[in-house]
């Protein structure tokens, strides 16, 4: 072997080495996080908060492989997760009826129920890609609602299907009816789904996905079956959901069919997205991100949906990468030492930001009691002070704050892009030496 060749070969073996490292620090520091989080968070709602978070990651993720490696728009993907969290509630009720297996293993029976579904949805709808593909999924989508809504000996119908998480043979002295039980089995489900499927990311059917979502005529050309590699990913993908989807039964010890609709399909393409759709860490930070509006944002307002639809809006316009996209376009700028030239920058639009927020959120915040006006309640009160979305110079002050926040913003926006643009490409010279 020549030497040119031994040294490329060492460079790329330092660098697997290397990258190895750095994922099992990464997974290492997941685990001290999800040990002590607990003990940070002690109440209730807190305890409610990491297990939603826990169950969120895992789904989000799950549909990350259709979405952001396999380049598969799916809208029915709550189908594999509510599904999922049925098996694991029917077999909860055998739990506690007497058979004897651990509460702890319960979402593998989701797992194989979410894959056992996929099979034949994704046969169906892996035979297209694009467009027909993401209308194939819809269609699945509304066809299980239905078939829920029609087997109430099943699914329950409208009431749904309970089960109890502590009627089942304890495991080292715990029942897990106690929300602090629970946690350990739920983040251990989601630290161990997540190690899988950042496997499944190097293994080469996910390097053969992301070629299928790059480029399938060039794929089909090399050999490979593009609607093969589609529907093997599809079937992990639904696995996983329905790993999630029991993680959910044991959380909630109840299934309706709000899980399986379009709600819950479309709360983690928000997530998704918001979080960065193609990279792994997009969904874990999209996850956390709604998950935390859904719950905190939920006790201070009705109108989080409101606000989480405000949220996509923005990340499609003006940052299509998501929260992880905004980091990596910045992670180069920091570890050059150029943060400092941005900090200027973005310090000065921070005021107008927070003016236009103030506007938007007063807008949205009298929109929604308008019409809780209308249907009979009462106003409430905005920032401590009550309000009559009803008389409408009360509109003009949170207009006249977006109005002027947006201007000015407007206005201050290109200097802090010029001021990116100029830290970005001196960090890139950088480099480049």
């Amino acid at each position: 072997m020549s030497q040119p060749a031994t040294t490329l070969a060492a460079t790329k073996s330092r660098h697997a080495r290397q990258g190895g490292l750095k994922i099992a620090l990464v997974f290492g520091l997941a685990i001290v996080v999800a040990l002590i989080a607990p003990h940070l968070f002690a109440s209730g709602f807190g305890l409610s908060l990491l297990n939603r978070m826990a169950i969120a990651i895992v789904f989000a993720l799950s549909f990350n492989m259709l979405l952001g490696q396999g380049g598969m728009l799916d809208f029915g993907h709550a189908v594999f997760f509510g599904l999922g969290g049925f098996a694991t509630m029917h077999l909860l009720k055998w739990v506690d009826g007497g058979l004897p297996l651990p509460v702890a293993l319960l979402p593998l029976a989701g797992a194989l129920g979410g894959a056992f579904v996929a099979v034949p949805a994704g046969w169906i709808s892996t035979r297209r890609e694009g467009t027909a593909f993401a209308m194939i999924t819809l269609g699945i989508a509304e066809l299980a609602v239905a078939l829920v809504v029609m087997i109430p000996q099943w699914f329950g119908g409208e009431e749904g299907v309970s089960g109890d998480r502590s009627g089942g043979m304890p495991l080292f002295g715990f029942d897990f009816g106690a929300a602090s039980q629970i946690y350990y089995v739920l983040a251990f489900w989601a630290l161990i789904a997540a190690a899988l499927m950042w496997g499944v990311t190097r293994t080469p059917l996910g390097r053969l996905a992301n070629a299928v979502r790059d480029n399938p005529l060039r794929v089909d050309f090399l050999g490979y079956d593009p609607a093969r590699i589609r529907f093997l990913t599809f079937i992990l993908s639904g696995f996983f959901a329905g790993i999630a989807g029991g993680m959910q039964a044991l959380n909630d010890e109840i299934l309706t069919v709000s899980n399986i609709g379009s709600q819950a399909s479309g709360a983690v393409l928000l997530m998704t997205y918001i979080g960065g759709v193609g990279t792994f860490s997009g969904p874990i930070i999209g996850a956390v991100l709604i998950t935390l509006l859904q719950m905190a944002l939920g006790t201070l307002t009705d109108a989080w949906q409101l606000y989480s639809g405000l949220i996509f809006v923005a990340m499609v316009l003006w940052a299509p990468g998501g929260i992880s996209g905004i980091i990596r376009s910045h992670a180069p700028i920091l570890r050059g030492g150029l943060g400092g030239r941005l900090l200027a920058a973005y310090l000065a639009l921070l005021p107008a930001a927070l003016v236009t927020l103030a506007g938007i959120i007063g807008l949205a915040e009298l929109a929604y009691r308008l019409q809780a006006v209308r249907g009979g309640g009462k106003p409430g009160h905005l920032f401590g002070l009550a309000v009559s979305p009803t008389t409408p110079w009360q509109w003009l002050i949170p207009l006249a704050l977006f109005l002027f926040g947006a201007a000015l913003l407007s206005r201050l926006a290109p200097g802090a892009r010029a001021a990116w643009q100029e830290a970005a490409a001196f960090a890139a010279g950088r480099r480049g030496r």
